[in-house]
């Protein structure tokens, strides 16, 4: 069967009797729906125990009914702000951020991006020319992330266009494609040559980055290693930014698992996020930042060196702020690892929490 062919399932009805949903469960899931839409791929759908309420992999993907507390924000890290022209973000002086699609393989139910699931981008791509220009125009940016939605959802003709116009470009360095197509949509990669002999085509002319997103220890599966092989391969850099998630991987054991997973197949760990507190997500997957640090360092302590170059990190309006440990008067350490403001860079903070904080504002 072809990649195209894959199964998306998109309502209620559609998994009512994979995870034994009852009717009231249904038509409440229809209700949330209907503000924050699904769409979960045959193949990730498999990997959820079925007899499992709370199991791990459905918790990303399946809506639950506490996705109707809407406290939080849409925008926690600013991107409105940062937003040059349609498409294009350029917060800190020697990145640009593409959102290149708001197409997704699976709506993740932690997805910061919230605001975008579901939105028609063929103004984005009407903006492809202007973003190229002022990618090439901006000789400061030495690296450029693509993203989006999902970068490797967008057909391969449009991922050939951006590598042909930024391979060209001589004052980039690398270039980043952001994507959960390896952990959710694996088929993707696997059986669409094209795609494949896009980036072959191109490996050589830029230093090219994979940056994955891999949250739970079973999500790295036979199918998943094999597109990082394929990516390896090529001399693609694969790197994870996973995110610390509530019911989870918020247990030292769970999360040092997965890091030893991700050095096994080759990847490269990264960033452990703190969950943003996004309308649909804040009550739902946050954990407390000195529970989080905790977490971060005991699974740390699992790993051998290769497993230990990860950062746990918040990526706020000011920046990407490392939560580095907690004090032995209870206040936490924070650094900044990357400021929007110069006046920022490398700052350190000294702060006391209230209980169960979970974010800096």
């Amino acid at each position: 069967m072809s990649w195209k062919n894959e199964k998306f399932y998109t309502t209620a009805s559609e998994i009512k009797d994979y995870l034994n949903l009852s009717d009231e469960e249904e038509k409440q899931m229809e209700v949330i729906l209907e503000r924050f839409p699904m769409s979960v791929p045959e193949y990730y759908l498999s990997l959820i125990d079925k007899n499992d309420p709370a199991d791990p992999i459905r918790r990303m993907c399946i809506p639950s009914l506490t996705e109707t507390d809407l406290s939080g924000d849409f925008d926690t890290s600013g991107e409105a702000d940062n937003t040059v022209q349609a498409g294009l973000q350029h917060k800190y002086t020697q990145t640009a951020l593409v959102l290149s699609t708001n197409c997704c393989a699976m709506y993740c139910r932690h997805c910061f991006r919230k605001r975008l699931v579901g939105v028609d981008d063929t103004e984005t791509a009407k903006q492809f020319d202007s973003m190229m220009q002022y990618i090439a125009e901006h000789k400061e940016l030495n690296n450029v992330l693509v993203s989006g939605g999902d970068s490797l959802m967008m057909p391969s003709h449009m991922i050939r266009k951006y590598l042909e116009a930024l391979t060209a470009m001589d004052h980039l360095d690398l270039i980043r494609f952001g994507t959960r197509i390896p952990v959710v949509f694996p088929d993707r990669v696997l059986e669409d040559p094209e795609l494949q002999d896009t980036f072959r085509e191109f490996a050589d002319k830029k230093q090219i980055y994979i940056v994955t997103q891999f949250n739970h220890p079973r999500e790295i599966t036979a199918k998943a290693a094999e597109v990082i092989r394929i990516f390896r391969k090529m001399g693609f850099v694969v790197k994870n930014q996973t995110v610390l998630l509530k019911g989870v991987n918020d247990d030292p054991a769970v999360l040092g698992e997965l890091l030893q997973k991700l050095t096994r197949v080759g990847i490269v760990p990264y960033y452990i996020f703190q969950c943003r507190p996004v309308r649909g997500v804040k009550n739902q997957f946050q954990v407390p930042l000195e529970k989080g640090v905790r977490i971060v360092d005991e699974a740390k302590n699992l790993q051998s060196g290769q497993g230990k170059c990860i950062r746990y990190c918040m990526s706020t309006p000011r920046g990407k702020i490392e939560v580095l440990g907690q004090l032995p008067d209870g206040k936490m350490l924070f650094k900044f690892n990357q400021a929007k403001n110069s006046a920022d860079a490398a700052k350190i903070m000294i702060l006391d929490l209230e209980p169960g904080q979970c974010w800096l504002y």
